[in-house]
């Protein structure tokens, strides 16, 4: 069992910035494609984003696009994810994931990180 740690959650104002990290524990972290959800109170969790193994392709929720970038520093064993141009409606506990296959758009989760809340303020 892999258990990612997330860090960089925070409050921030309405069309602030903050930088989620994730950190993928052990040597095998470039096996996975990696990526992002969140889960709003009441809500499901949903898809944000995910970045394959080598950091070539990235797909976005159409809710993000242009404002959140995921990015991964193999070296590190990190994965972060830039949220810029914040809403209040991206207010969520923001988890990080892991996943063994290539698709991206099929992106399913098989290690999940225990989440960090993100909150902005109107």
């Amino acid at each position: 069992q892999v258990q990612l740690v997330e860090s960089g959650g925070g409050l921030v104002q309405a069309g602030g910035s903050l930088r989620l990290s994730c950190a993928f524990p052990g040597r095998t972290f470039r096996s996975y494609s990696m990526g992002w959800f969140r889960q709003a109170p009441g809500k499901e969790r949903e898809f944000v984003t995910a970045i394959s193994w080598n950091g070539g392709s990235t797909y976005y929720a159409d809710s993000v696009k242009g404002r959140f970038t995921i990015s991964r520093d193999n070296a590190k064993n990190t994965v972060y994810l830039q949220m810029n141009s914040l809403k209040p409606d991206d207010t969520a506990v923001y988890y990080c994931a892991a996943d063994k296959e290539s698709s991206l758009r099929y992106f399913t989760p098989i290690y999940w990180g225990q989440g960090t809340q993100v909150t902005v303020a109107s």
